[in-house]
């Protein structure tokens, strides 16, 4: 474009759109600032109230116990019964009453001081209710300012270009937007002008006429100047005029974990921060606390304890990060990959991702969502393709631990990250997928082992975890001695292990409700469950009270239906999960139109999560039927907050991987957990005999002594509980036969 080809209207135009885009780029930079004071605010407010509320239920007596010489007996005269009367109506008021000023001074600073003790003891959840006025502001407020963040991170490069390359152009740009301008300006200035609104326009990406055309496709996701157009008029709107409450609170259901992780920027949400560090030695404390963390190129708010796990990883390079389940091990990896990429030199950094089939899909919408990295699935039939795209381009590849020793790649190829996720599946270092991932682990400038469960069953396989990464720690830990107690253990592997609880960290998580549904074998699954004994078959067993030509004939389905129609009733959604391929038949016939699935092994990933975002749909299916080794690791299902299991598993840890896939950061409701169990069964010698199993893990993950039972002791394999189980079942049957046919 030339500059005599602009007539005052256009150049207006440009001259327009270039004052906008600056109000744009303000807006962009700063507006989050703003709507951080906006939460804060709001956050008080919900405080207050909750403080308010449970001090109404405390008498204005229990003043006297804080200030011995206080005399409550002329507040109840006038009327005043608990504390957060005292409280609201503050000194003068109780003065203006008649009250003397003494006591009302002493009454008031004791009401206080109950205050702050009832808020510092206060654990802080939003809890899902359209009708709290304070709880929606505040879901608002934190909406605005999750898309102020938002935009202030993805475009934060435009609107700085902008605030400082416009300027200069603006009053120069003047005389062309007026043919009077023109007419007394001299030669030179109106070129000067000229030369001036084309520049605008070609920063602002203008056409001739000067007229903005957003792109339909222009999101706030979109890049550049139309991208920032999008995100400001997202931020004004969302500032000028709050979503409607339905809305909003429909959008935390949905995202509840990046709202909290915004307002963890704002407040202090009660964690514990030496849990929320692992409890690690204060040495590595203080150099994981020193490391920075470059988050341009992620996409999501970080709670504190992720960015602490983020930090361990760059510091100590080759770690386990070992959190509970629901913690959100996948984004502090994502935080670890986009700091590595942000401040590498110019060039491809490639992350390589290893995980189970079933979590693939997950990973690669994670990467999309939450960052600015490219994600490339290097499985299935084009995996050799997408191999040399990704070692081209660079970015998070993503392989299955079948397929990584078969991809086509030289032994130049040095990740920056390695990202070996579920690693408890490479606790035997002498398999064909212990030994590919060593190799791997050897080539990688940094490793991170995700885990939350890294010692099912025994401590010799935890260190054999840690010596894919680092050996000499792993040589300090000698299993047959019981580690000398927890702390010694955390001592020893604080260089490449971390660990935190969800009930130390994430003080928001709605609660956990574990019951067991026992009941008694009716005529026909009793005949089904004595003739597996019989027959010295432990798997039928474990199945027969299922094995059923009606549900009504079997006792777990029948409570199964009640428990699936409650919680619909509730409003609720289900996870129904089973080992047996024939069970998860027989619940899914049972709930025809209600359930989606099964959701079994055979199941490709992708369609395994089409049938999780199906569930989560308002109008979908209520209940989703898996097969437990299927569905329980990997997948999230913040959607259900009901879980049932139709029998005991043979690890408790495959359990809490299922518990966790509905428990976890996103949860807006408590979770049910209800197992089905049958009474003088193979269910309950099941729980009798595992009820100890998961002590190992427990008292080594969390902090806390050991037992002096060797870990050996709590060590049960699937054959032997197998044979003593049915050993134990065929004696009772057989003593029962006994009984039934001697004389009266």
């Amino acid at each position: 474009m030339t500059d005599q080809t602009w007539k005052p209207g256009p150049a207006r135009r440009v001259l327009d759109d270039a004052h906008a885009r600056l109000d744009d780029s303000r807006l962009v930079l700063t507006a989050d600032a703003d709507l951080r004071e906006h939460v804060r605010s709001a956050y008080t407010a919900v405080r207050e109230v909750r403080v308010h509320a449970e001090l109404r239920t405390v008498p204005v007596a229990a003043l006297e116990e804080l200030r011995k010489k206080l005399k409550v007996t002329v507040l109840e005269k006038s009327g005043y019964r608990h504390v957060t009367q005292v409280l609201v109506a503050g000194t003068d008021r109780l003065v203006e009453e008649g009250i003397g000023a003494g006591t009302a001074r002493l009454a008031v600073a004791a009401a206080r001081e109950l205050a702050d003790q009832v808020d510092a003891g206060l654990r802080f959840r939003i809890d899902v209710d359209p009708d709290d006025p304070y709880a929606t502001v505040l879901v608002q407020a934190l909406h605005a300012f999750g898309l102020a963040t938002d935009a202030r991170h993805r475009h934060t490069d435009t609107a700085k270009r902008l605030a400082v390359e416009a300027p200069p152009f603006l009053d120069p740009a003047r005389p062309a937007t007026s043919w009077l301008r023109r007419l007394f300006a001299p030669a030179p200035v109106r070129t000067a002008s000229f030369a001036a609104v084309t520049a605008l326009a070609d920063l602002l990406g203008l056409p001739e006429d000067g007229v903005r055309r957003t792109p339909p496709t222009a999101t706030s996701h979109s890049s550049g100047v139309p991208g920032l157009v999008v995100a400001a008029a997202e931020v004004r709107a969302a500032v000028g005029q709050p979503l409607e409450a339905a809305a909003v609170w429909a959008d935390f259901e949905q995202r509840s974990a990046e709202y909290y992780g915004l307002l963890s920027q704002v407040a202090d949400l009660g964690d514990d921060h030496e849990a929320a560090e692992g409890f690690l030695p204060a040495d590595v404390v203080r150099r994981v606390e020193d490391q920075p963390l470059d988050r341009t190129l992620l996409r999501a708010s970080l709670r504190g304890y992720q960015a602490f796990g983020a930090r361990y990883a760059l510091v100590q390079r080759r770690t386990i990060l070992g959190d509970e389940m629901g913690l959100g091990k996948t984004m502090q990896a994502l935080a670890v990959m986009a700091h590595l990429t942000a401040t590498a030199a110019p060039g491809p950094v490639h992350h390589l991702v290893v995980c189970p089939a079933s979590v693939v899909t997950n990973w690669e919408r994670e990467v999309g969502r939450h960052s600015a990295l490219t994600a490339t699935v290097l499985h299935g039939t084009d995996r050799d393709a997408a191999a040399s795209r990704w070692t081209e381009e660079g970015g998070v590849g993503v392989t299955t631990f079948e397929v990584l020793g078969r991809l086509p790649f030289d032994d130049t190829l040095r990740p920056a990250l390695l990202v070996v996720d579920e690693a408890h599946y490479v606790k035997n270092p002498a398999t064909i997928r212990g030994r590919t991932v060593r190799a791997w682990a050897d080539r990688a400038d940094r490793v991170l082992f995700l885990s939350g469960t890294p010692m099912e069953n025994k401590v010799a396989e935890f260190r054999h975890m840690v010596g894919y990464l680092q050996p000499e720690v792993a040589r300090q830990l000698d299993p047959q001695a019981g580690l000398s107690g927890a702390k010694a253990f955390r001592r020893i592997v604080a260089p490449a292990y971390l660990r935190r609880n969800q009930e130390d960290v994430l003080t928001e998580l709605p609660g956990l409700v574990q019951v067991e549904e026992w009941d008694r074998f009716g005529e026909h699954d009793g005949a089904a469950y004595r003739a597996a004994v019989e027959a010295g078959n432990f798997m039928a067993m474990r199945r027969a009270a299922f094995d059923v030509a009606h549900p009504e004939d079997s006792a777990k389905l029948r409570r199964l239906r009640e428990l699936v129609d409650e919680a619909v009733a509730n409003g609720r959604r289900v996870i129904v999960f089973s080992y047996f391929l024939n069970v998860l038949q027989q619940v899914s016939t049972m709930l025809g139109d209600l359930a989606v699935g099964p959701l079994t092994g055979s199941v490709p990933v992708a369609d395994r999560q089409e049938m999780v975002d199906v569930l989560a749909r308002p109008d979908g299916p209520r209940v989703l039927v898996s097969q437990i080794t299927a569905g329980g690791v990997g997948l999230n299902v913040q959607a259900a907050s009901v879980v049932i299991f139709c029998e005991p598993q043979v690890k408790p840890t495959i359990e809490a991987q299922a518990v966790a896939r509905a428990h976890r950061m996103g949860q807006t409701r408590t979770v049910q957990v209800h197992r089905l169990l049958v009474e003088d069964s193979v269910d309950q010698r099941m729980m009798e005999i595992l009820g100890s199993k998961a002590a190992l893990f427990e008292e080594f993950a969390r902090q806390s002594e050991i037992t002096d039972s060797a870990p050996a002791a709590v060590d049960v394999s699937e054959p032997e509980l197998a044979r003593t189980i049915l050993a134990q079942e065929q004696e009772r049957l057989g003593r029962q036969a006994v009984a039934a046919s001697a004389p009266a």
